[in-house]
């Protein structure tokens, strides 16, 4: 009996877990607010080859742990504003989502779509700023180029190591040449 008490209670006890997942802002709506509210909005997932995994993975200088990327495609008049890139990447033992939108080989800022560690280590506003108008072809390292926040470190080197993805994903295949 206590056999079955247990197991029928094991979901249970995954249930806050799964309630405690936070979405901060949908993918389109940061799309909308970074590029125009009346842009036409497509999404495209991209599946690397082996030969474009180990490309990326060189440019970035981090380790890739997938070969399937979303990336959103803002157009206006038949010209493309610009791309959302998503990066879906641990901080601690949980996802966190990062979108970074880039357009015409600039970062025009960065978005956190979604954040399934406690609230306080989401970085703040202030520290996503310096993601502004930055070159896709800058290399941005933690305590160098992109300073730490106290007690959020892991996610700090999240968000900066997804910037050198999302800067190689769109520099192999998205860049106009």
């Amino acid at each position: 009996m206590m056999k079955h008490f247990f197991i029928a209670l094991t979901p249970l006890l995954a249930l806050p877990n799964i309630l405690s997942a936070k979405v901060l802002l949908s993918p389109i709506d940061a799309i909308q607010e970074n590029y125009s509210k009346t842009a036409l909005i497509s999404k495209k997932n991209i599946l690397l080859t082996s030969e474009q995994f180990k490309k990326v993975q060189q440019a970035a200088k981090t380790k890739l742990t997938t070969k399937i990327y979303r990336i959103y495609i803002a157009k206006e008049a038949g010209k493309i504003l610009g791309y959302g890139i998503l990066i879906n990447r641990k901080v601690r033992s949980k996802n966190a989502v990062v979108m970074y939108l880039i357009s015409h080989n600039k970062l025009l800022g960065i978005e956190i779509i979604a954040f399934n560690e406690p609230q306080e280590y989401i970085p703040t506003k202030r520290w996503t700023e310096q993601f502004k108008n930055l070159s896709t072809n800058t290399m941005l390292h933690l305590s160098r180029e992109i300073p730490t926040i106290t007690g959020a470190t892991l996610s700090a080197r999240n968000v900066t190591d997804g910037s050198r993805i999302a800067f190689a994903l769109y520099n192999e295949l998205l860049k106009e040449k």
